[in-house]
């Protein structure tokens, strides 16, 4: 993570990886196949040991989810920056989608009142989730430095808010006094 932190994933090479590891290249071949799923898998742990743990806790649906997620992908925006950027963007983004869809799935649940057929939920998350993770992927490349979490995160309730037709409840904003 530090190196793609710091080069990026396109001037990282194997050996360099291996020697960091302080293993083979052989090794590295063997247990990951190439350097690009090597950088997916470092993601996909980053991911199962710093944000799902926090954000399965919350309660479903609420707000300090969608905050702790922000904060994460602040506090690690080196290391997603650069793999947004370059080879592994694609597979980054397959997998965030398929981190996200459980969630995305409930919260259409929800803004339904459990009256769309399984197929149309699962359609709309798809859809959901894919505009989230754009807008994700903006404002982790993009975005001013230093990421602001809580305004990104009051961005994102905002915008839940008003596809599902409503004011944001005050309890819901994170700046606005909200919890947080």
């Amino acid at each position: 993570m530090t190196l793609v932190a710091e080069q990026g994933t396109t001037a990282i090479k194997v050996s360099d990886l291996a020697e960091t590891a302080d293993v083979s290249r052989q090794l590295v071949y063997l247990q990951f196949g190439d350097r690009d799923a090597l950088f997916l898998e470092a993601a996909r742990d980053l991911l199962a040991r710093e944000l799902l743990p926090d954000i399965t806790q919350e309660p479903e649906g609420g707000h300090l989810r969608v905050l702790v997620t922000t904060r994460h992908f602040t506090r690690y925006r080196s290391f997603y920056r650069a793999m947004l950027m370059g080879s592994c963007a694609f597979g980054l983004a397959r997998t965030l989608h398929g981190l996200v869809t459980p969630f995305g799935q409930q919260l259409v649940v929800r803004m339904s009142d459990g009256s769309l057929a399984p197929d149309l939920v699962e359609d709309f998350a798809g859809f959901a989730v894919g505009g989230w993770s754009f807008l994700f992927a903006s404002w982790v490349v993009d975005g001013p430095d230093p990421l602001d979490p809580e305004a990104f995160a009051d961005r994102l309730i905002r915008m839940l808010s008003a596809v599902a037709l409503r004011e944001p409840s005050p309890e819901l904003m994170i700046t606005a006094g909200g919890p947080g």
